[in-house]
């Protein structure tokens, strides 16, 4: 650990190297009103160096001897220092929490310490939840944005003020297939899809094998867990129930779905599952809207992962590369929303009708997107989709949608005739 007003050498580090992440004004913003900010996402997002970009000393939480952050006067020295104070890997040390309360009750001032967790800790570990002094920022891999490969030309803050929607085709347009193979894992960016997916692999075996027994302490079987995560690549972008997922992770002895319910609490405490859940519309026809959020790995990559498939099998099956790929925008899309004050839902009724992603502003205003990876009629269908969605929405209560959009692989950002804009998801931005 640093001495107490000193500063950890990994801080210098991330000072000469750091690449600015979206979250970053997140922090800040959290940082500002509360006495600590608290940025949670899965292992290898990013997290200590966005945090450690705000700190002025900070500790490694996973590099301390086990008896260093157990007794009470060492966690009082894990807490001293410049502030902010980043703490990083705050769960590995179960005691810490309760005095870092403290502390900020004490010194009552907002801006006193940044905390990072890949996995939500028991809830004996944070028997006080933090309310009013501890402020949430969500982490996820970098956007394509953040990666240097969208030109950041359409906004999502633009989309919710309904600006026009135009910019060229890129001269040479990104490769979907590598940028799904590699993910937006930082330390796999400038890698080959092909080795950065020998990594994923070996890091989906430690999650498996020891990231989801360190959750809550509870024994799990690797072999299950590695099959849940096929069967979830399977089924990416869907809303497969737990049944069904026990069954597709073996048709001879399916797994039984409350040992699945629990691998699923698990992954999502680790930050690798996400839910997209429903858009409550208020609608003006009779339709029922589907009740069941849909499931998505963090990255696509991790389902590439999963499924150990290579760039010839992705090629061959465009189908399951199509969810993939919407995986990936619906990835960019949450980044974007949450940076605008934000959130992203899905569209589905007992008509048939769905639509990939409601992005609704906390103010009311909403855009609705359809991703499509191909082209020929997929814009077309997706744009009739658009306005059938708007014409079942009560627009006097809703409001007019910002904008609708549907969001490509590559070409041109333009507006059609009929008032739907298109846009390559190598434009988008926050």
């Amino acid at each position: 650990m640093d001495s107490v007003g000193g500063e950890h050498p990994l801080l210098a580090t991330i000072r000469a190297r750091y690449r600015p992440r979206i979250a970053d004004g997140l922090v800040q913003d959290a940082l500002r009103v509360a006495p600590a900010a608290l940025i949670e996402g899965p292992r290898a997002c990013g997290k200590t160096w966005t945090g450690g970009q705000a700190a002025r000393s900070a500790v490694m939480i996973d590099s301390e001897e086990s008896a260093a952050v157990t007794s009470a006067m060492a966690r009082r020295l894990l807490l001293a220092g410049d502030r902010p104070r980043l703490i990083d890997e705050y769960h590995l040390s179960p005691g810490i929490w309760n005095p870092m309360r403290r502390v900020c009750d004490e010194v009552g001032l907002p801006g006193q310490f940044i905390l990072t967790g890949s996995a939500v800790p028991p809830d004996s570990h944070t028997r006080h939840t933090g309310a009013g002094r501890v402020r949430r920022v969500r982490m996820r891999p970098m956007t394509l944005y953040e990666s240097g490969e969208s030109t950041g030309a359409v906004s999502v803050r633009g989309l919710l003020g309904s600006e026009t929607v135009s910019a060229p085709a890129l001269e040479n347009e990104p490769d979907m297939y590598e940028l799904v193979c590699r993910g937006g894992w930082p330390a796999l960016q400038g890698m080959p899809g092909a080795d950065a997916q020998q990594m994923l692999r070996d890091y989906l075996a430690d999650l498996c094998k020891a990231d989801i027994e360190q959750v809550d302490q509870a024994r799990r079987d690797p072999v299950g867990v590695a099959r849940l995560l096929e069967s979830l690549s399977r089924n990416i972008a869907t809303s497969a129930s737990r049944r069904v997922l026990a069954s597709d992770m073996d048709t001879i002895r399916p797994a039984d779905p409350r040992t699945v319910a629990a691998y699923l609490s698990a992954l999502e405490r680790l930050f690798v599952l996400e839910h997209l859940t429903p858009w409550p519309a208020d609608l003006r026809t009779r339709a029922h809207i589907a009740a069941t959020p849909k499931r998505y790995l963090v990255d696509p990559s991790l389902a590439v992962a999963a499924r150990r498939a290579s760039r010839a099998r992705l090629m061959a099956d465009p189908r399951g590369f199509g969810a993939l790929f919407e995986s990936l925008a619906v990835r960019d899309l949450r980044v974007y929303a949450e940076a605008n004050d934000a959130q992203i839902h899905y569209y589905r009724d007992n008509t048939g009708l769905e639509v990939d992603v409601i992005i609704e502003h906390s103010d009311g205003r909403w855009v609705a997107v359809e991703i499509k990876l191909g082209g020929g009629r997929g814009p077309d269908n997706a744009a009739a989709a658009l306005m059938r969605l708007r014409g079942k929405v009560n627009l006097e209560r809703a409001g007019e949608p910002s904008k609708l959009l549907v969001v490509t692989a590559g070409g041109y950002a333009y507006e059609r005739e009929d008032g739907v804009a298109v846009a390559p998801l190598t434009t988008l931005a926050p």
